[in-house]
């Protein structure tokens, strides 16, 4: 079925004439014949009645038309919304963990704000996810912590946050600046391997040669954070999540001799990725944020 046929069809019908069909579909009439023939085969009976003064629409040809304009109100709408396609289409995103928790709420919330018809999805996952969902095209754009990722990725900063170990106002510390090898004798509450945070921390601690024992592993930096203020240990912490606490008095920081605990903060996208103009409005608020 040849939607063009149905148009040409419709037309016949409204102006009761090829001629004038012709004329207001902007084509020949020798078009608008072959058209009607066509459709005629197909359905194996006449769809007009031709007269002196015109065409007539037959019954079947009734019938034809009005199965036909749900399809072509259909086409019609489709035509309308095509050239506004690509600003329609929903963003998808992937966060690590701690971004999501503090930075990515206000991003998001200045953008709908400016866009309020941008539909946005965001799926929490660990860093080390974050690099394979976007290898595999599942997500337009990351947000990610540690050293920019080379080769494959366009990068853009959000900053850096410094890791605080911190633990209860009333946690028994032996001494006030702690090395790295001090700290792993106390109890610790960590975020899991893979995640940022952790890569980092064990980064620093392979540079010492030292290897904790944690009694919380977590990938819920929140829980480990109530864990640190109800005393159970020293977490390792980003400063942005733990400022509050130690300013309420329910946390306080642990000086630890140590460099290196640091991680950057970055918006990713594949170098392949094409930019559609919702993505390139989110860079660009990203930028200016």
């Amino acid at each position: 079925m040849n939607i063009r046929y149905l148009e040409i069809m419709e037309a016949i019908a409204e102006t009761g004439s090829f001629t004038k069909a012709a004329r207001k579909l902007y084509i020949t009439q020798s078009a608008v014949s072959h058209a009607v023939a066509e459709l005629e085969a197909q359905a194996g009976t006449a769809l007009f009645e031709r007269r002196s003064k015109g065409v007539a629409v037959t019954a079947c040809g009734r019938s034809l038309l009005e199965e036909a304009q749900e399809i072509l109100i259909a086409c019609r709408n489709l035509d309308r919304r095509l050239p506004h396609l690509e600003e329609n289409t929903p963003l998808h995103i992937v966060s690590s963990i701690t971004i999501a928790t503090t930075l990515l709420p206000e991003i998001l919330s200045r953008f709908h704000k400016d866009y309020p018809e941008l539909k946005v999805f965001v799926k929490i996952a660990s860093a080390d996810r974050v690099l394979t969902i976007l290898r595999h095209g599942d997500a337009d754009l990351g947000f990610w912590e540690g050293t920019a990722p080379e080769g494959e990725f366009v990068s853009v900063s959000l900053g850096a946050y410094q890791l605080k170990a911190v633990c209860a106002p009333d946690f028994d510390l032996s001494r006030q600046t702690l090395s790295i090898r001090q700290l792993c004798q106390y109890p610790l509450l960590l975020r899991e391997p893979g995640s940022a945070i952790r890569d980092t921390f064990d980064r620093v601690l392979l540079r010492e040669n030292a290897k904790p024992e944690p009694v919380w592993e977590s990938v819920n930096s929140l829980a480990l954070l109530k864990a640190a203020e109800s005393g159970i240990g020293i977490s390792i912490l980003p400063d942005r999540l733990v400022e509050e606490s130690i300013a309420a008095g329910r946390l306080r920081p642990v000086k630890v001799k140590a460099a290196g605990l640091e991680n950057q903060m970055l918006a990713l996208y594949h170098k392949k990725k094409y930019i559609t103009k919702p993505l390139q409005l989110l860079l660009d608020a990203i930028q200016a944020f």
